[in-house]
């Protein structure tokens, strides 16, 4: 092994990062010798330091010889030797100099930044001080051992955009990879290397999390910006970012109900940013989330990955490498592991107890409006002594279709659901002997509870009469908020002379939600064009913000309604809201009594679709 440099007096630093693209350059352009020097070159020279004529003949002098000294003058030294031991000496010098230049930082710890190139491995190259951008960074301190951790400027916007979180992901992958391989001197990279994905036992050796590099003088120390600064910082931490690229809000719930059922089975303390999500502020929706006993760290200190360190931040761009191995749980027509199946669901059910709180208005509605519903199913003694059945169907559209094939480029059709309704209240009610007359008053008495995204199922034959489905009736989940379509609106304004807003630009929600309209609501004059550059808060104008906040409160009491009342639910495990469903119902009602039906194909429940 070489000798290091024992640098420990030094006050200055270099790092190895991965810079943005206007730094990537190919290893080829290092080949040329006048070009940047890199550590790891074998043509590494001093060369271009000193510059030196191409040897001429000789020829004689011109000059007068010069006398030899004598006497006492024979001890002098030659003022020609005297300049020739100054020139060697200011060379060393300069040598050390530059030596130190390269090699030395502050707290005497060499870090190099790390160069990358698409589809090429990261390369060393020179730097002095930390990135002014968020990237990876390699140290190695003076006893040479060389590890690597995350670098976010104290004064850079936070949260970070979902396309930065997802490229620092990417590349930690990489640094670890040649971190790894540095340790292992050219034999190969150790079978125990990071799954940055993964937290398991085996965690990577090499990474030093950014409170312990930031003591080490290794980063910039950061500002706790966060609120009740009386408490002390929390030692672990999860926070998610709600901003997303998806405009739906059921992928957003389920990685966040997740997320969270991590955080509390790892002893992290959990919190929530809303600055950029579609939807608004969170608490419009929902309550505020628990009140942990310490406070966020500093900004810098929240990294994306790995899975090790001590303060995570997820988002939905790197929900794959935080939640890592149970993202491999995909939907599949062959039957999961029931241990792996139960163990998201139990994590998605944690979040779901602790996050699924409305606001308090909706949430006095939804209360309301159950124990409502749930007085139509009760049978008068005189007719019998068992109840109805409370039926509820969540109907998706829009720009979610179904995972059955034959169906995959339209929708399942609503008689389908109107069947399977009638099938599971004829299976429950198909006694004979002395309790018929029980079942048909229970018949009487049971109804649908319907939901969906798209106002014109509501006016479907199939649900029109509860005869369709055999029950007493159709109801809709909530009418607090609903989505109309574009006739109901003209019918609500039925004079087309009289010059109202939006008239000319009126349109409904015919055919289910899709991610254009929602991104457009509340846009003006720039129609499709701007709705690519209003899907999150930021640069989103304030009424689309409340009208988009409308549409997620639609959406949750809808299912907080749905799970509340129904005795059985059938829906299309191709929608995120069904899947949610299930966690609402519970494992016992939802899978163990089958309570929870899925009309998409021969699929089975999963929570993450990554």
């Amino acid at each position: 092994m070489p000798p290091t440099l024992d640098l420990s007096r030094t006050r200055h630093s270099k790092m190895i990062v991965s810079p943005p693209r206007i730094n990537l350059r190919r290893a080829a352009s290092y080949n040329h010798d006048r070009g940047p020097l890199s550590s790891t070159s074998s043509r590494f020279n001093f060369n271009h330091l000193l510059f030196s004529p191409p040897p001429s003949p000789g020829l004689p002098a011109l000059v007068k010889r010069t006398r030899k000294p004598s006497g006492n003058f024979s001890s002098f030294v030659r003022p020609s030797r005297v300049m020739r031991i100054l020139g060697w000496t200011v060379f060393v010098s300069s040598f050390f100099f530059f030596i130190r230049l390269v090699v030395g930082g502050p707290h005497g710890i060499p870090v190099f930044p790390w160069s990358s190139h698409p589809q090429d491995d990261y390369e060393m190259v020179a730097g002095d001080d930390l990135p002014d951008f968020p990237t990876p960074v390699v140290v190695t301190d003076k006893r040479g051992t060389t590890k690597w951790t995350v670098s976010i400027p104290p004064s850079h916007d936070f949260p970070l955009s979902t396309a930065q979180y997802s490229d620092i992901c990417a590349k930690c992958r990489e640094v670890s990879s040649r971190v790894q391989a540095l340790h292992s001197n050219g034999r190969g990279l150790p079978q125990t290397i990071l799954a940055l994905g993964s937290h398991s036992e085996s965690q990577d050796r090499q990474f030093i999390d950014v409170r312990e590099a930031e003591k080490a003088g290794l980063l910039g120390v950061g500002e706790s910006k966060g609120s009740l600064l009386e408490k002390p910082v929390c030692q672990q931490s999860m926070t998610f970012v709600l901003e997303t690229d998806d405009a739906g809000l059921g992928k957003t719930m389920v990685l966040l109900w997740i997320a969270y059922g991590i955080a509390q089975n790892e002893g992290r303390s959990f919190f929530i940013d809303d600055s950029r999500w579609a939807y608004g502020d969170y608490t419009a929706i929902f309550q505020p989330p628990p009140v942990q006993a310490c406070r966020p760290p500093p900004r810098n200190q929240m990294i994306p990955c790995p899975r090790q360190a001590r303060h995570l931040i997820v988002s939905s761009a790197t929900a794959a490498e935080i939640l890592g191995d149970l993202g491999d749980l995909a939907i599949s027509e062959t039957t999961p592991e029931a241990s792996t199946q139960k163990t998201i669901f139990s994590l998605a059910r944690q979040g779901h107890d602790a996050l699924f709180k409305l606001n308090r208005e909706d949430g006095n509605y939804v209360e309301s409006r159950s124990r409502a519903l749930l007085a139509r199913r009760i049978t008068p003694r005189s007719k019998g002594t068992q109840n109805g059945m409370a039926i509820g169907i969540h109907v998706r559209r829009g720009d979610r279709h179904p995972l059955e094939y034959q169906y995959r480029d339209s929708y399942i059709p609503t008689n389908t659901y109107a069947e399977r309704a009638r099938e599971l209240l004829e299976n429950s009610y198909n006694h004979t002997g002395p309790h018929g007359g029980e079942d048909i008053a229970a018949k009487q008495h049971s109804f649908v509870v319907l939901a969906s995204d798209d106002p014109t199922v509501y006016e479907a034959d199939e649900f029109r009469s509860g005869a369709a489905s055999g029950t007493s009736g159709v109801m809709r989940a909530q009418e607090r908020i609903k989505l109309a379509s574009k006739a109901a609106i003209q019918q609500a304004q039925p004079d087309k002379h009289v010059m109202r807003k939006f008239v000319d630009e009126t349109f409904g929600w015919e055919g289910g939600f899709f991610a254009p309209m929602f991104k457009n609501l509340g846009v003006g004059g720039g129609g499709a064009a701007n709705a690519e550059k209003t899907g999150g808060s930021a640069g989103a104008s304030a009424e689309s913000l409340r009208l988009r906040s409308l549409v997620g409160r639609a959406y949750v009491m809808d299912l907080a309604v749905l799970a509340d009342v129904s005795d059985v639910v059938v829906c299309t495990v191709s929608a995120t809201g069904c899947r949610l469903l299930a966690v609402m119902m519970g494992w016992d009602s939802a899978m163990e009594a089958g309570n929870w039906v899925n009309v998409d194909g021969h699929y089975r429940w999963t929570g993450i679709e990554l």
